[in-house]
């Protein structure tokens, strides 16, 4: 396959070179790992919030899409990702386990889906919910 001249546009086609067969690049946009990692971490049981913390703030709320919300996602000099996760989890889990179950669970499924490696997951647990009990309607009556 003839490789165009260097008078051509590189940008109209992608080509394959005999050199190296590669099309090209991939680059994965930090905020699509930011969903890989929400959708990752809310299907682990216990958690019931990522992100929504009081610390997060009312600005960056609003500067953020949905699925970046309590995800920072970074890369090293290597290349690897570097994600913080700030959750609200349910009450009576056991912290230190779910916290470690959402790292791993983070870990394999960014890992699975970019083909890159995690370097290091930091959970940042904001809180714990409490699931609203019903009232007894008889207490206030008198």
């Amino acid at each position: 396959m003839a490789q165009p001249n260097s008078t051509d546009n590189d940008s109209t086609v992608p080509f394959v070179s005999e050199e190296n067969s590669t099309f090209g690049e991939i680059r994965i946009n930090h905020s699509v790992v930011a969903n890989i990692v929400r959708i990752a971490t809310l299907n682990v049981p216990g958690v019931h919030t990522v992100g929504g913390g009081r610390f997060e703030g009312i600005a960056e709320m609003f500067a953020k899409k949905e699925g970046e919300r309590g995800v920072r996602v970074s890369e090293d000099e290597g290349g690897t990702y570097e994600i913080v996760v700030r959750v609200i989890l349910d009450f009576g889990v056991e912290l230190a386990r779910t916290g470690g179950q959402i790292q791993q669970t983070i870990r394999d499924e960014v890992s699975k889906m970019t083909s890159k490696d995690v370097a290091r997951v930091d959970i940042v647990i904001d809180g714990v919910h409490v699931a609203d009990e019903p009232k007894d309607s008889n207490q206030w009556n008198a």
